[in-house]
């Protein structure tokens, strides 16, 4: 798009036709459409919050990709799914854009029903090659000849489903399948161990893509012969390799199959069109190495991109977050377990990536030699505390109730199994709002209920976090798992009775107990009060150690007549609650309320107030299924 001087026209995302228009545009319009999405990415995420500092690292890469693919014709799949604003943007949700992350409005991650370029849903790490593999096999059996491109990060490049895919889509041969390793040296914390050291030996050689283009374009210009020798050498890739660079050693990923490009600069738009070009021009698997910086173009999420990985609204002129981290569940949860391992040099700290995000960031301050982040490796992460466990340490590790799901077999086979004594500290636990489907910590619950041996804690307040994890750490054996939401405390429930098993409160003449656990034990108690004073009189049982639980507290709880218990969960504490109660035979009405299904985007307290968990709606469901007689 030029003016009639020859000259690039300015022009702006409103003028586009998305993503078509991408791919007519010169080099300097394309670097005026970086900055205006990194101006909206910037202006949104500090009104709504979100994952900032990898969609400011993405913006080059993401523009190429549309540039040198037609999606939805060719498929692009996003590994975690954290880094597709600039993808949103660009594939016509510019205008719904403010909407992000809102209850009805465009989801932070790749979504099916809400685009046709969203190939896949995701939300967790380490899919994206797996996924790609399947679809690039699938059009090839459908005799489609389209390109399939997964893209992936470095810090997504350290759990292992990863290489599972890699090492079959190498030998598979998929002839149409590019690989992205989107390299920013980040997880979401800094990323650690040998990978990370090989791909630092990887960007060393630069110098390769550089080479290449020079001499390509040499050879181009010379008369009659340099074109024909240029096609020679692109062809043969291993011959360029070991003439021109000297360079005889294959990488990894050339052992798996693939052909190996890069390292490419993921922030130089014509570099990113050239390399694509090259990997589209090859019949067999392609991986493409592309360095970006995390945060880019924001420099207080350059100078911490762990900070600014998920934040909360934020001033966009300081950088500083609405509401401080040090004010929530997590940050309580790590200066606790740090003031313990004060006391206590076999307490070890545990994380998959997520030093900040769980608040063990004041761990590693203080006692970094038993800090261990294993990358995203969740099955890695249980097994190497089993491990630390039978040589007499106390490992403890921190994870969100999501990702616990992934390492559902190592909690069975390495550590119930083996009767070794490793914490689970479980952030997130429950509604976690915005992030969606995919990050609601519902299922911890009902999956630890299955795993033998195992105790849960479900703590109330801050108060009853610090005894809790106490307490799992020096009374109990086995796996135990103390879970607490995500955010601040808030509660105004007396606690002047906190205690490690279970608190009744009874009401005068009262047949109907309302029973629940966690956060949602607030809003039960401010329900009771309202109920109370409208002449409904309701008793409340509080349980903080939730699983197992003991036949004591069933006992007491069949003497109510009317039982509900609410539960912010799918299920799990409150079905096992009623079939102790038919066990022993009770024969009153008995009633829950807990999460069903997926739950979508909107905040903490739209999706509790529709399934049923706001002090509003348990008085509401208290009164409508006559319980106030």
């Amino acid at each position: 798009m030029n003016n009639e001087d020859g000259k690039s026209k300015r022009i702006q995302l409103k003028d586009l036709s998305l993503p078509q228009d991408l791919k007519s545009l010169e080099i300097p319009q394309c670097k005026s459409i970086c900055r205006e999405v990194r101006n909206i990415l910037i202006s949104t995420v500090s009104k709504t919050g979100g994952h900032l500092a990898s969609n400011l690292g993405a913006v080059e890469l993401t523009l190429a990709l549309h540039r040198n693919f037609s999606s939805p014709d060719d498929k692009i799949i996003w590994d975690v799914g954290h880094q597709t604003y600039t993808h949103k943007i660009l594939t016509g949700r510019m205008d719904k854009f403010s909407t992000l992350r809102q209850e009805n409005g465009i989801s932070g991650f790749p979504k099916p029903e809400e685009s046709e370029h969203d190939i896949f849903i995701s939300g967790h790490s380490s899919t994206s090659i797996s996924v790609a593999c399947g679809i690039s096999k699938a059009m090839e059996l459908q005799g489609k000849d389209n390109y399939t491109v997964a893209v992936i990060g470095d810090g997504a490049l350290t759990g292992g489903m990863a290489y599972e895919g890699l090492n079959n889509a190498g030998k598979s041969n998929n002839k149409n399948l590019i690989v992205i390793l989107n390299d920013n040296e980040m997880s979401i914390s800094k990323n650690v161990g040998s990978l990370a050291k090989y791909l630092t030996s990887l960007r060393g050689k630069e110098k390769y893509l550089h080479t290449k283009r020079a001499v390509e374009k040499t050879l181009i210009n010379i008369p009659v012969v340099g074109m024909p020798v240029a096609r020679g050498i692109k062809n043969s890739k291993d011959v360029f390799k070991e003439r021109l660079l000297n360079n005889t050693q294959c990488t990894m990923f050339e052992d798996m199959g693939f052909i190996y490009l890069g390292p490419v600069d993921g922030h130089d738009i014509e570099a990113l069109d050239e390399v694509l070009r090259t990997a589209k021009s090859y019949k067999s698997p392609v991986l493409v190495h592309v360095s970006t910086i995390k945060g880019k173009g924001y420099p207080p999420a350059e100078k911490n991109p762990g900070e600014y990985h998920g934040i909360s609204r934020f001033d966009i002129v300081t950088g500083n977050p609405e509401v401080s981290s040090e004010n929530s569940y997590s940050a309580v949860f790590g200066k606790e377990l740090a003031e313990l391992a004060g006391q206590d040099e076999k307490i070890c700290a545990v994380t998959a990536a997520m030093k900040y995000g769980t608040g063990l960031q004041y761990f590693c301050e203080k006692y970094r030699e038993r800090f261990f982040d294993v990358g995203i490796a969740e099955e890695h992460a249980v097994t190497f505390s089993a491990g630390l466990a039978s040589m007499g340490f106390i490992p403890v590790f921190a994870v969100y109730s999501t990702f616990l799901q992934r390492a559902y077999d190592q909690l069975i086979h390495d550590a119930s199994i083996s009767g070794v004594h490793i914490v689970l500290g479980i952030d997130r636990a429950g509604i976690v709002g915005e992030d969606g489907e995919t990050h609601q910590g519902m299922f911890d619950v009902p999956m630890l209920m299955s795993v033998p041996n195992t105790v849960i804690y479900s703590p109330s307040c801050y108060e009853e976090l610090k005894m809790c994890l106490h307490q799992a750490i020096y009374k109990e054996k086995n796996i135990t798992a103390v879970r607490y939401p995500r955010g601040c405390d808030k509660t105004v429930f007396n606690k002047s009775n906190l205690n490690l098993s279970y608190t009744f409160t009874d009401s005068e003449n009262s047949d109907i107990l309302l029973v629940s656990y966690g956060r949602i034990y607030d809003e039960v108690y401010k329900a009771q009060s309202i109920l109370n004073g409208d002449g409904i009189s309701c008793s409340l049982l509080k349980l903080t150690k939730i699983f197992p639980l003991s036949g004591e507290i069933v006992e007491k709880a069949s003497e109510y007549s009317k039982i509900i218990f609410f539960e912010e969960s799918y299920g799990g504490i409150s079905l096992l609650f009623g079939d102790l109660l038919l066990e022993k035979g009770y024969k009153g009405e008995y009633l829950k309320i807990n999460a069903d299904g997926f739950i979508k985007q909107a905040s903490v307290r739209s999706c509790l107030d529709k399934i049923g968990l706001t002090c509003e709606k348990i008085v509401e469901q208290v009164r409508k299924r006559s319980f106030e007689e």
